[in-house]
């Protein structure tokens, strides 16, 4: 299934049924009155939590939902039946906005957002009897359903976040520490999509992700960084992965941080470690002085992985 983390659909609630105008004819029962029933409410559009979802490509596929119209009121008061709400499942970590800004966020499983509010049904003419009209042949028509067009912009909640540059070996790390599978190679761009993988833990799993695209100049929108910068937003702990064995491992280290912080400053606020990879192409393993605690390993060899994971474990 491909990720697809923004998509644009269309939510359309139910109409209102009509109220009915109805008189009581029984025999024994002279002026009746009225009797006719209110119409039901039409059915609303929510948008659910599903933690079990990952991507929003379904919604790519399937861009327009509608709600069931309320049923009409019928004689002897009946109410017609409400109309069928719709639940639009989504992963964890949605945004959704309308043209006026965002309207809420979907961060836990379960969790409902009503998008389109379903029409009240008409009343029946029972209602309308006075002093003056006690015959009244007048009956309210149900409202119409709300229609909007939505944006859902997914920003992943992973534990860890792994960022770093182009062929730092971030795939190759996620690879190594989690289950996940990814696809490496040795050329830029590699991974097109976040990664992830699980951490096995006694008490709680450990989800990973791997946040491609980050380059000098990301956050104006350069390589795919402006794509893929947001995921980090709501990532608790991050991992830096840079390439020991370049000139100059430290100017990566340093790119990094001035992404992250260009993009959003709350970033540089987040826990974080340094982790220095691919020790496995250098001869002598320099003693970098940085205020994060900092690991050294080869991803590809596995030298240096049983400890880093026993860290993120803790």
């Amino acid at each position: 299934m491909k990720f697809i983390d923004e998509v644009t659909i269309t939510a359309i609630a139910g109409d209102g049924g009509n109220g009915c105008i109805s008189f009581r004819r029984e025999k024994f029962v002279p002026r009746g009155g009225p009797d006719g029933g209110d119409g039901g409410a039409g059915g609303s559009v929510y948008i659910v939590g599903d933690a079990r979802l990952n991507t929003l490509y379904d919604l790519k596929l399937r861009p327009h939902f509608r709600a069931g119209r309320g049923g009409h009121g019928m004689g002897k008061k009946m109410t017609g039946a409400r109309g069928r709400d719709v639940y639009i499942r989504v992963p964890l970590g949605v945004v959704v906005m309308n043209h006026k800004g965002t309207i809420g966020e979907i961060l836990k499983d379960k969790e409902k957002l009503l998008v389109a509010q379903g029409g009240k049904g008409g009343r029946g003419n029972y209602h309308f009897v006075s002093s003056t009209n006690r015959a009244p042949r007048y009956a309210e028509p149900g409202q119409p359903g709300e229609e909007k067009k939505l944006k859902l912009v997914l920003k992943l909640i992973a534990d860890v976040g792994i960022v770093g540059l182009p062929n730092a070996g971030k795939s190759t790390l996620l690879r190594a520490i989690t289950n996940a599978n990814p696809r490496v190679d040795k050329y830029p761009f590699t991974t097109l999509n976040p990664n992830l993988g699980i951490i096995k833990n006694l008490h709680k799993n450990i989800v990973v992700a791997d946040i491609p695209g980050i380059i000098d100049g990301a956050h104006q929108g350069k390589g795919l960084g402006l794509k893929f910068l947001r995921h980090i937003e709501r990532t608790h702990f991050l991992v830096l992965l840079i390439d020991i064995s370049t000139p100059a491992p430290l100017d990566h280290y340093q790119c990094i941080l001035n992404e992250l912080g260009a993009y959003n400053e709350s970033l540089l606020k987040k826990p974080r470690i340094v982790v220095f990879n691919k020790i496995d192409l250098i001869k002598n393993i320099p003693e970098f002085k940085l205020q994060e605690r900092i690991f050294y390993v080869s991803a590809l060899k596995g030298a240096g992985i049983d400890e880093l994971v026993q860290y993120l474990r803790q």
